[in-house]
């Protein structure tokens, strides 16, 4: 006979899994975003460009959909990983960082001052400009690159200083999510609203019915993507509302829950599959000769200014100001240096970035202005916070 497993111990995954697929998953971004821009800045230029614009069908002839290969990307694949973020929140909310009033005020203090400030900033530098709908674009971190980039510095960077990184990074998705449903949506369809809204009913009752099993909310988590993509809502949304109805506890075995399960199998699949494509199609911009003009545009430099300034300001001023009002406190081991320095990280935008901005301008230059502000501010910030966390703990470089 088994013994039930508390409710923490089935759903909290070993948090060093984590930042270690994170980690692996940054540095394969990198990667993929270096090729992306050598590719787009070579005399294949052109290739780049009509590959991700091939359309492809997916379906019968009769009833097949047919998308460009790179909104195949940007609507379906990256349904995946805003499930897997989904998932990652449902988690954090039952058994994680937000899951303790007193542990979620810091994380997400700074992560509403990593929002407001750096929106607030973008929006002031392109007032009455045709870029002003981009003030999405500095909202959001990065979570696999900046994890990436403080697993750089080994094992002397205090384990609370990267739960702080990862519990900001993803009340930052919250919004990010909140924002992309509610300001970046198109003209609405009731129909298909109403048919998603059945759907999710219906997982629910899954839930609440005891279904422990991947399959049916597989098959129903299709139909409800097809409904989100017809309603005018970004199809990516559906990811989100399907991860909220999968079942955080286990059957009476007492073995993982379904919740589990899925982060385990889909972490690689979006760290190593999904993310590399995403940033293969997105990241690659051509970079004139001028890169100090570039930068001078209104929106490549509202995001600059917005992830490379108002990012750690506004992190590190709300945070500031719920420990002085005594609603939060500094994590365990942690000084305000090292804090400081995490906020830098935070900064680094890039993936939710990318994709905000493709919302915000569709194709043209006002996108490719977005693209080379945030890979600067990304470069930028993660540099900077390297240092200043490096510093802060003195912690030694891996060799």
């Amino acid at each position: 006979m088994r013994v039930a497993v508390p409710l923490a111990g089935r759903v909290l995954r070993p948090f060093q899994r984590f930042v270690s697929t994170e980690s692996a998953g940054g540095l394969v971004l990198l990667g993929c975003t270096v090729v992306a821009l050598v590719w787009a800045n070579s005399p294949w230029a052109d290739g780049y460009v009509h590959l991700w614009e091939r359309p492809l069908t997916v379906g019968g002839r009769a009833a097949g959909l047919t998308l460009s290969l790179h909104a195949w990307i940007n609507d379906a694949l990256m349904a995946i990983f805003f499930f897997l973020v989904g998932l990652e929140i449902k988690r954090e909310l039952l058994v994680g960082e937000l899951a303790s009033p007193r542990q979620a005020a810091l994380p997400i203090a700074g992560a509403i001052g990593g929002m407001l400030v750096p929106a607030a900033i973008f929006a002031a530098v392109n007032r009455g400009g045709p870029g002003a709908a981009g003030w999405g674009i500095p909202m959001a971190t990065d979570i696999a690159f900046a994890l990436g980039a403080l697993s750089l510095l080994g094992p002397g960077v205090p384990t609370s200083l990267r739960v702080f990184l990862t519990a900001l990074a993803i009340v930052d998705d919250i919004g990010a999510v909140l924002v992309i449903a509610v300001f970046y949506t198109a003209q609405l369809a009731l129909v298909p609203i109403a048919v998603a809204a059945a759907l999710v009913a219906l997982l629910l009752g899954f839930n609440r019915a005891g279904v422990r099993h991947a399959a049916p909310y597989a098959i129903v988590g299709v139909v409800l993507w097809l409904a989100v993509f017809a309603s005018g809502i970004h199809a990516t949304i559906a990811g989100v509302l399907l991860a909220m109805t999968i079942p955080a506890r286990s059957d009476a075995g007492g073995d993982a829950s379904l919740l589990v399960r899925l982060e385990q199998r889909l972490h690689g699949v979006s760290a190593f599959v999904v993310m590399p494509l995403f940033a293969l199609s997105n990241a690659g911009v051509r970079i004139g000769a001028d890169l100090a003009a570039a930068l001078s545009w209104p929106v490549a430099s509202g995001v600059v200014l917005g992830l490379a300034l108002g990012k750690p300001v506004g992190i590190t001023l709300v945070s500031w100001i719920a420990i002085r009002l005594r609603v939060a406190a500094l994590p365990p081991g942690v000084s305000w240096r090292a804090l400081h320095g995490v906020t830098w990280l935070g900064g680094i935008g890039f993936t939710m970035s990318l994709f905000v901005a493709g919302l915000a301008y569709g194709r043209g230059p006002l996108l490719d202005s977005a693209k080379i502000g945030i890979l600067a501010a990304s470069l930028i910030a993660g540099l900077a916070g390297w240092v200043l966390v490096r510093r802060a703990t003195r912690a030694p470089v891996p060799v």
